[in-house]
């Protein structure tokens, strides 16, 4: 059974940080595409960042471009999401989300597998 499970979610103030995890079980992040998107209240959910397969490709939001890092470690099938200078429109559900083509993909059709997502709210 294939597992993505994101920890790392909490309440922080503005100008904070936090760093996202998403463990994967079941199957190997080493080939995949991975991808982290965010869903607001009352909003659709949107694409947040990206990192190819190798690593050696990153790709942002503009909003997050400059605050936030994807990494991954795939000895630990792990991918991760470093969160600073938080502001209140950073306040989300925070989902990662795998891709067996590789790619750095803004598009969510394209993403095979997602987690549960973990909640990040920001207090101004």
């Amino acid at each position: 059974q294939v597992q993505l499970v994101e920890s790392g979610g909490g309440l922080v103030q503005a100008g904070g940080s936090l760093r996202l995890s998403c463990a994967a079980s079941g199957l190997t992040l080493s080939s995949y595409g991975l991808g982290w998107f965010r869903q607001a209240p009352g909003k659709e959910r949107e694409f947040v960042a990206a990192i190819s397969w190798s690593g050696r490709t990153t790709y942002y939001t503009d909003s997050v471009e400059g605050r936030f890092s994807i990494s991954r470690d795939n000895a630990k099938n792990t991918v991760y999401l470093q969160m600073n200078s938080l502001k209140s429109e950073d306040t989300a559900v925070y989902s990662c989300a795998a891709n067996l083509y590789g790619l750095t993909s803004a598009q969510m059709e394209e993403y095979e597998h997602w987690g549960q997502g973990t909640q990040v709210t920001v207090s101004s």
